[in-house]
């Protein structure tokens, strides 16, 4: 007769080879338990305001509207500052953008700076006679008149406000430096403007036809003028104080 099995016989065979009814048991047995510490971690959890009484709620809840405003407040005066800025930034940009504008106009002006626009090319070849520097002075007039804004004489003198004409040995001299016929002169500005400026009854043409030259206007859709002015400092004038 075979022993009987003992205790320990027995719980090595249910747990090698389980029955059905013991895995539901065990299955069981494991959602209490998870279902137990899910519990426990719940009523542990910290809250902080579980305990406090109504008038106290309400006083945290008055704080924090506080906080609420002072952050609004501060958020609101940083974007005011913000906007400050962005507006000085866009006035100072939009003043340097306007004092680089003015530098560029008056260095053309002042002939410091090689330009190239539309314009026409006058052509005063001398004949018989000479062409003196007082006829070369009216038509430079009669040329800024009309919108010259930048001429120049036989690609090496520029003239500008300053520049001084004056007749020479074989020719006129344009701020110092001697230029000979043919003359020729770039200026810049509205071609048939220009043109009219030299071309008008009594006008410069006549007046060079006079003295034995002849004359020809060119209207170009753009030209270079390369040679620049020497700048002058001045010796007497200062910018006045305060100003």
């Amino acid at each position: 007769m075979p022993d009987p099995d003992t205790g320990r016989d027995r719980l090595r065979a249910a747990l090698v080879r389980p029955s059905r009814g013991q895995v539901i048991v065990a299955v069981l047995l494991a959602a209490l338990g998870f279902a137990a510490v899910t519990q426990v971690r719940f009523t542990n959890v910290d809250n902080t305001y579980a305990g406090l009484r109504e008038q106290d709620l309400i006083d945290v809840l008055n704080g924090l509207a506080v906080n609420t405003q002072r952050a609004d407040s501060e958020i609101a005066r940083l974007q005011r500052t913000r906007n400050d800025l962005l507006s000085s930034t866009g006035a100072r940009d939009a003043a340097l953008a306007q004092a680089q504008k003015d530098a560029e106009t008056y260095s053309i002006m002042a002939g410091l700076v090689p330009v190239t626009g539309p314009g026409i090319r006058i052509t005063i070849t001398e004949g018989d006679g000479i062409v003196d520097a007082d006829s070369v002075v009216d038509m430079i007039q009669e040329l800024r008149t009309a919108g010259a804004e930048a001429i120049q004489f036989n690609g090496q003198a520029r003239v500008t406000a300053s520049t001084a004409f004056d007749d020479t040995v074989g020719g006129i001299t344009v701020d110092g430096q001697t230029i000979t016929s043919p003359y020729v002169v770039d200026v810049i500005g509205d071609p048939g403007t220009l043109h009219g400026a030299v071309d008008f009854p009594n006008g410069p043409r006549d007046q060079f036809e006079d003295e034995g030259a002849t004359v020809t206007v060119d209207e170009l859709g753009s030209l270079d003028i390369e040679s620049v002015a020497k700048p002058q400092r001045s010796e007497y004038a200062q910018p006045a104080t305060g100003q």
